[in-house]
């Protein structure tokens, strides 16, 4: 018996048994890693029944792992999606779906507040094979919808946005690729399935970096896409053939992340909500950007289709170039410096020096990056030690 989609069990029942088969290989409690390149058949006749009947097992590491296909039902089961798809990491599972998705003379538009991989794949590379992308405002659905065009197969989105945080109405947004008759991508990567499930309105696909939250302890790289199984067959394939796919330690090591997902995302969110609220208090900081926050320009679009806000916080420091700002992240004692986000342990990191340091300022100023901001991930550290840290950093 396999724990499937069954919602009528906690996020937190699911975490721990979604997926997994209740008696298991070698009665272990957990399942064993399958060290195996490729699987055997006992006879020729085993070959024939596996390719005529479809049958699910083993035949090649490129097409399949069995502790891929348990990690890939899980994520299923707390997305409330049909399947998934592993990839080997965040970036290699939005490159798969785009090149499965998208031919010579289509076209994909995208909300401009996304990951810069993201957007530097789809314009600078899928370019050179014929794929136009377009780029709109964030959260401007009469400007999406302006710039969708016969040949536009593709929307695509991350809600909440890095490192602006501004929310999508999924609903809206879903509605747009209906209509039109145009899939629809959404990368939940910072909200993740326990604050807002973007299938149930109506989105095509969810994509995750689970280096982040899911796997939740900085020590893998992994990514997936969700949606309905015909949808996801074609991204499947292709993955076989492109070949960027997860060890069996790998999906070990994020299946046992998965585990304690939801219990994670309960401190992360209490962290997050907590800290920014202190932040925004505080007479050195300007603005911040966090959708817990009454003062954030999509907080009731956040408050309504979200059961919690997540760890990233952005902030901006009142009067400071970068230098000083540069200054306040390196007096933080707690957090360490450096990319990434989701993990238990806090990061903090100064955008401008981290991911945008090569750009001209003016297209920094383009993305909204500037100066004297800072994007902290909270970790699940105690909410008071991380607030007393901050103090003293900020108190200089």
């Amino acid at each position: 018996m396999v724990l499937q989609n069954d919602q009528n069990y906690g996020e937190s029942t699911r975490s721990v048994h979604g997926g997994e088969g209740h008696q298991k290989a070698l009665d272990s409690i957990t399942d064993p890693i399958v060290m195996a390149s490729t699987y055997t058949f006992s006879d020729t006749q085993a070959v024939i029944d596996y390719i005529e009947e479809k049958q699910q097992r083993g035949e090649y590491g490129r097409y399949g792992n069995p502790n891929e296909s348990v990690v890939e039902r899980k994520l299923a089961n707390l997305e409330g999606g049909q399947d998934a798809v592993l990839f080997s990491s965040g970036m290699a599972a939005i490159v798969g779906v785009i090149m499965a998705k998208l031919n010579a003379g289509d076209e994909v538009v995208f909300f401009d507040e996304c990951y810069h991989r993201s957007r530097e794949f789809c314009s600078q590379h899928m370019s050179r094979f014929g794929v136009i992308t377009r780029q709109v405002e964030a959260c401007n659905y009469d400007a999406m919808e302006a710039a969708i065009t016969s040949n536009t197969k593709l929307l695509v989105s991350e809600s909440p946005t890095n490192p602006h945080l501004s929310v999508v109405d999924l609903e809206r947004f879903a509605e747009i690729g209906k209509r039109k008759g145009i899939e629809t991508l959404i990368d939940a990567t910072l909200a993740t399935p326990h604050n807002i499930k973007p299938l149930s309105y109506g989105v095509d696909y969810v994509l995750h970096s689970a280096t982040k939250y899911l796997a939740g302890h900085n020590d893998l790289l992994a990514g997936a896409i969700i949606g309905n199984s015909d949808k996801l067959e074609d991204i499947r394939y292709l993955r076989g053939i492109l070949g960027s796919i997860n060890s069996a330690h790998n999906c070990y090591l994020l299946q046992r992340g998965l585990k304690t997902f939801d219990v994670r995302m309960e401190r992360h969110n209490k962290n997050g909500q907590a800290i920014a609220e202190f932040l925004e208090m505080h007479p050195r900081v300007s603005k911040v950007y966090y959708p817990g926050l009454a003062s954030h320009k999509y907080h009731e679009v956040a408050v309504k289709q979200m059961n919690g806000f997540g760890g990233l916080i952005t902030f901006e420091l009142a009067n400071a170039d970068w230098r000083e700002t540069a200054d306040v992240v390196d007096r933080c004692t707690i957090p360490k410096i450096a990319p990434s986000l989701g993990g238990v342990e806090s990061l903090i990191e100064q955008p401008l020096i981290m991911s945008y340091y090569e750009l001209p300022a003016e297209e920094r100023a383009s993305y909204g990056i500037r100066d004297n901001m800072i994007r902290m991930a909270i970790g699940i550290e105690d909410t008071e030690d991380l607030i007393q840290d901050l103090k003293q950093a900020l108190a200089g």
